[in-house]
């Protein structure tokens, strides 16, 4: 008999310390679910970021070949011609 209530109280052990490790993962689960949160939130504000400066890296290319710069010539004619349409559009409809 005493050797069934050994094992008997060595399961409970062994399952209590189960129990406490589970706790223990799940606590660690949450932690890590808002430190992914945070992480997720704070990749969108850099995709932001980054846009952002992209455009202002395009409006100062932009610039810069109206100045006369012939690095982005090409590019400023595109942009004129494109704006050219989109002019021409506007007068279409305004005209309709």
């Amino acid at each position: 008999m005493s050797n069934l209530s050994e094992i008997v109280d060595s399961l409970e052990n062994r399952v209590g310390n189960l129990l406490q490790k589970h706790e223990n993962l799940k606590h660690i689960k949450l932690k890590l679910e808002e430190e992914l949160a945070v992480l997720k939130a704070q990749q969108d504000q850099y995709k932001v970021e980054i846009e952002n400066w992209r455009e202002e890296c395009s409006t100062l290319k932009l610039a810069n070949s109206m100045l006369g710069s012939n690095e982005h010539k090409r590019e400023t004619k595109l942009k004129i011609n494109e704006l050219v349409r989109e002019i021409d559009k506007c007068i279409t409809q305004l005209s309709e």
